[in-house]
């Protein structure tokens, strides 16, 4: 965490003009950042016990929208509308100082419907109701509370050190990132339009494949873009023992789920990279009905 806050604030620096100072003025960075520990693992804990689901992050974001506040910068909460027609929980803080170019960092807050099996003493216990109806647990097991851990600490850094740098920094709390809903959400309720257009763009990721301690670089591209669609068999229904007289969807969509990996083997050129999941499957609900969809 400590190196994540180093880097992106460092980063952040880069894309300012420095004001001219001494070189000492930046070599307490480390120093710096290395105070901010004990409270920046504080925070990451609370994050990380109290987890909310996409589009439903109402106080995670009030949270990062406080604390925030708290630092100096001007917040907007519920920036961003679904396609349906429902508010986000997006939120934007901007920090003004002086002439110069626009930086956006942006975190996503959102959790994941996986219940926690760590044994840690910060461990969430969270369960909710999921679309579905099904009762699931919540946890942050893709690294958002690691995130908007780092995005807090970045923001005090760069509100502390206002006389080393000039222009606008804008900090986005992005909802519903795990469903591929939160940036086109904020996009849709004029996010640019209302807060400027940024002039440099950093979303740091953590990874579980780079070693603790490190930072992994890349040029180009990084990371995938994603679409989700949802299938839906249907069927006639009846009774399981006469299964002649429907037409049995969940049959169909067991074949489904094998025929469409063939999307990738077969339909896309073997150089480009891709990849076809399907992560959820539900149908029927008895053991002796054969459903009709």
């Amino acid at each position: 965490m400590l190196l994540r806050v180093l880097v992106v604030a460092a980063v952040a620096a880069v894309a300012f003009p420095l004001v001219a100072q001494s070189p000492a003025a930046h070599s307490d960075l480390a120093a710096s950042a290395q105070r901010q520990l004990p409270a920046l693992t504080e925070t990451y804990k609370h994050l990380h016990r109290n987890p909310e689901l996409s589009r439903h992050e109402e106080q995670t974001s009030a949270y990062l929208a406080g604390e925030l506040r708290k630092l100096g910068y001007t917040v907007t909460e519920h920036v961003g509308k679904y396609a349906d027609g429902v508010q986000a929980f997006g939120i934007v803080a901007v920090l003004e100082n002086g002439a110069g170019p626009r930086l956006l960092i942006r975190t996503d807050m959102d959790a994941l419907p996986v219940v926690e099996k760590t044994g840690l003493d910060y461990a969430s216990t969270v369960t909710t109701t999921n679309a579905q109806g099904q009762q699931v647990g919540v946890m942050h097991a893709c690294g958002h509370d690691l995130h908007m851990t780092v995005l807090l600490g970045t923001a005090r850094e760069m509100a502390s050190r206002k006389s080393e740098w000039h222009g606008t920094l804008m900090l986005i709390g992005q909802p519903a990132e795990e469903q591929v809903e939160g940036a086109a959400a904020m996009l849709a309720d004029h996010l640019y339009e209302r807060f400027g257009r940024p002039d440099f763009v950093i979303a740091e990721h953590d990874m579980p494949d780079a070693p603790a301690g490190s930072i992994a670089v890349k040029g180009g591209p990084l990371m995938a873009g994603s679409t989700s669609i949802t299938v839906t068999m249907r069927g006639i229904g009846g009774h399981g023992s006469r299964p002649e007289a429907g037409k049995d969807p969940i049959v169909l969509a067991a074949e489904f789920v094998l025929v469409a990996q063939t999307i990738v083997s077969r339909q896309i050129d073997p150089q480009q990279p891709a990849v076809l999941t399907v992560g959820t499957i539900h149908g029927g609900t008895k053991f002796n009905i054969i459903p009709t969809r």
